[in-house]
C-alpha cells in the first residue's frame, strides 16, 4: 500500500522506528551524493529524487506532469527498497555497480531497478552513494533521452514532450539579459538614455527670437 504523506518528513514520521532509523541513514547518503539539479519529493507513494520541470521542461513521458524520475526510497510490506533508475537503463552503469557491490562481499538482492534491504547493515552505502554521485542529472538526462529514442514510440513521445515543453516556455519566457546583450536584444532600450543631446543642437538656430 503507498503512503498518503505529502512531505518526506510526514512519511518518515508514520514509520516504526527501526525503519525509520534505516531509511534516514540510507537517505542521508543519498543526499550527500546528490547532484544540485535534484529534489527530493515525494512520489509515486514513497520518497523520491527526481529532475525537477526546471531543469528538464519536458518530465517524464509515462506523465510529462511528473518530473523526471531518478531515484527513489520506500518501506514495504516485506522489506524496504532503494531504486536506481540510472542502473536500470544504463548497461555500463548496471555492471559497474554489480561489481563494486561484489567487491564488499555483501549480498545483492537487486531486481531491474530496485535494491531490498531488511536492515541498513545488508546495504553497501559507500556503493549506493558513488552510483548516486557518478550520475548527475545532466548525463543522467542525456542517458534516459539516448534510451527513449531507440524505439519509435520513444521517439514520437520525447518529440512530444519537447514540443510541450517548448510551447511552455514561449508562453511564459524568463529573459536571459546575459544571453540578450551577447545577441544584441539587450540594446534597443539604452537609447532612451541619449534622445536629449541631439534634438537640442537642431532647435539652437530657432532660439534667437526667444531671447530678444
Amino acid at each position: 500500500m503507498q503512503s498518503k504523506a505529502k512531505t518526506v518528513e510526514a512519511y518518515l514520521a508514520e514509520l516504526p522506528a527501526d525503519r525509520r532509523e534505516a531509511l534516514e541513514a540510507v537517505r542521508k547518503v543519498i543526499l550527500k551524493n546528490l547532484d544540485k539539479d535534484y529534489e527530493e519529493r515525494m512520489g509515486y507513494g514513497m520518497m523520491g529524487y527526481a529532475v525537477p520541470h526546471r531543469v528538464y521542461p519536458a518530465g517524464y513521458h509515462c506523465d510529462p506532469k511528473q518530473p523526471l524520475p531518478f531515484a527513489g526510497l520506500a518501506s514495504q510490506k516485506q522489506a524496504m527498497s532503494v531504486y536506481l533508475m540510472s542502473t536500470y537503463m544504463t548497461p555500463a552503469e548496471f555492471k559497474w555497480f554489480t561489481t563494486a557491490w561484489a567487491k564488499t562481499g555483501k549480498k545483492l538482492d537487486m531486481g531491474k531497478s530496485c535494491i531490498r534491504f531488511k536492515k541498513v547493515e545488508d546495504l553497501a552505502l559507500e556503493v549506493l552513494g558513488e552510483a548516486i554521485r557518478r550520475m548527475p542529472a545532466k548525463r543522467y538526462i542525456a542517458e534516459y533521452e539516448k534510451n527513449l529514442a531507440k524505439t519509435k514510440s520513444g521517439r514520437e513521445r520525447l518529440a512530444a514532450t519537447r514540443k510541450m515543453a517548448e510551447a511552455a516556455a514561449q508562453s511564459n519566457p524568463k529573459r536571459d539579459t546575459k544571453s540578450d546583450n551577447k545577441s544584441g536584444l539587450g540594446k534597443s532600450a539604452p537609447p532612451s538614455k541619449r534622445p536629449s543631446k541631439k534634438p537640442a543642437k537642431k532647435k539652437e538656430p530657432a532660439t534667437g527670437r526667444g531671447r530678444e
